[in-house]
């Protein structure tokens, strides 16, 4: 009988060559599937006082286990991932056969609160690229980074992994490597060329670090940058711009998304320009619409500007 090891090292291989998960994804599965693991070995003290097995776990375990989760302490929206990888993990089981039965079916999630992301308009996306200090090396490099993400709607990691060869700047758009190593193409815009060519200006005169040369953003020391230094970046140029929202590099992707939204693009359409799997994951730029549309009628309806003043 195949052992749980087994089990998982091959389950791991199937996330790696058929799923075409990255790296960065395959550790986040496994992560959230080692909670499981460690549930079941007894870690957390659970009332069954032997170890379980995931080839003989029962929904009643599983819900324990759900609701160990909030005991430990994790957000809820997290607790929703960490099922959602604990739900493929048992229907990979029964599909290849180490189970009959799949014990995830009747398995609930926690109900979650609609939450929309932040976005920011097209002024404090200016705003932001205007409080970049053009005097220093990296300035013009921010400043093409801000654009390519809010013209493009890049995933930081598409950004970080962009190549020279996937750039066709006479046609005027790029290819993306995006999530399960699925290619897109995405159109780009002039405003962001423009950036781009004075960034390269730039990066002429740099000193690439060896096997680098085809990334197209770069640190100080030649080599492409992380995700964290654009984060910390997206971040900083904010604050300087004065804007008080909680501001990632996603948040330009969002932006992207509602900005099409708003000026009348087809859902499909930014579905396909986001590399979204599912349009589910699309529409809740719809809410985010609906959101902004409610806020400029509470304000500035004549209905409810009378009745301000009427309080």
């Amino acid at each position: 009988m195949t052992g749980q090891k087994d089990i998982l090292r091959t389950y791991q291989r199937f996330l790696k060559l058929q799923r075409g998960y990255s790296a960065n994804t395959l550790d986040a599965y496994m992560r959230d599937l080692q909670k499981l693991l460690d549930y079941l070995d007894g870690a957390w003290g659970h009332d069954g006082q032997q170890p379980l097995d995931v080839l003989t776990v029962r929904l009643e375990d599983l819900q324990h286990f759900a609701a160990g989760l909030h005991d430990i302490g994790i957000h809820p929206r997290s607790q929703c991932r960490v099922l959602s990888g604990v739900r493929a993990f048992f229907r990979y089981l029964q599909q290849e056969g180490y189970r009959e039965d799949d014990p995830t079916e009747l398995l609930e999630s926690p109900v979650l609160g609609e939450h929309l992301p932040e976005v920011l308009s097209t002024e404090e996306v200016d705003a932001m690229e205007k409080s970049l200090d053009m005097s220093k090396w990296e300035g013009h490099r921010n400043r093409a980074i801000i654009e390519v993400l809010f013209s493009c709607g890049l995933r930081v990691s598409e950004l970080v992994n962009l190549r020279l060869s996937n750039l066709y700047v006479k046609e005027k758009f790029l290819r993306v490597m995006g999530k399960g190593s699925k290619e897109r193409l995405v159109p780009i815009s002039s405003r962001a060329i423009q950036e781009l060519e004075w960034w390269f200006a730039d990066r002429q005169h740099m000193n690439i670090k060896p096997g680098e040369e085809d990334y197209v953003f770069l640190n100080r020391r030649g080599a492409h940058l992380t995700r964290t230094m654009i984060l910390i970046m997206i971040k900083q140029t904010a604050e300087q711009a004065g804007i008080r929202k909680t501001i990632s590099p996603h948040t330009l992707r969002h932006s992207f998304a509602t900005a099409l939204l708003e000026g009348g693009a087809d859902l499909r359409a930014i579905q396909a320009m986001l590399g979204h799997e599912s349009i589910g994951t699309t529409e809740i730029y719809t809410h985010i619409d609906m959101t902004q549309l409610r806020q400029q009628i509470l304000a500035h309806h004549p209905r409810n500007n009378r009745h301000s003043q009427q309080e």
